[in-house]
């Protein structure tokens, strides 16, 4: 499958994918362990979706000095990636999805019991997901 994305749609999908990661790393106990293991997933994902979540392309800006703060331009950029992948491959959309939610599983796998903040954290990710 073939999907032509511009560099600033590739930016909103980065955007989108790692700050759904370190919106669980600042919601939970150990965010280095968090970060590492949803990155790890991110950057496991195939397809088209795989070649943009792994290319170098700088340094993301996530913005925001509070997790309100990274919340309000992650969130927004989750549905925005979603919106955008419907309109262009539908198919890519559900990678897309899936992926990011395979990263935020991944990232809270070494919890035994997931702590409130990251359950509500989650939640608040997948209904950006899905607000598209």
């Amino acid at each position: 499958m073939s999907i032509t994305l511009t560099d600033q749609d590739k930016t909103t999908l980065r955007t989108a994918a790692y700050g759904a990661v370190s919106l669980l790393a600042a919601a939970g106990p150990k965010p280095h362990k968090i970060a590492t293991n949803g990155t790890v997933a991110l950057t496991s994902a195939t397809g088209p979706i795989g070649h943009v979540l792994a290319e170098k392309s700088g340094r993301i800006e996530l913005g925001g000095k509070t997790v309100a703060e990274l919340a309000d331009h992650v969130l927004p950029a989750l549905t925005a990636a979603m919106n955008l992948l419907r309109e262009q491959a539908p198919a890519e959309a559900d990678n897309f999805r899936s992926t990011v939610l395979v990263a935020i599983d991944a990232a809270g796998i070494h919890q035994t019991q997931p702590s409130p903040t990251m359950t509500e954290m989650t939640r608040k990710i997948t209904a950006a997901l899905e607000a598209a």
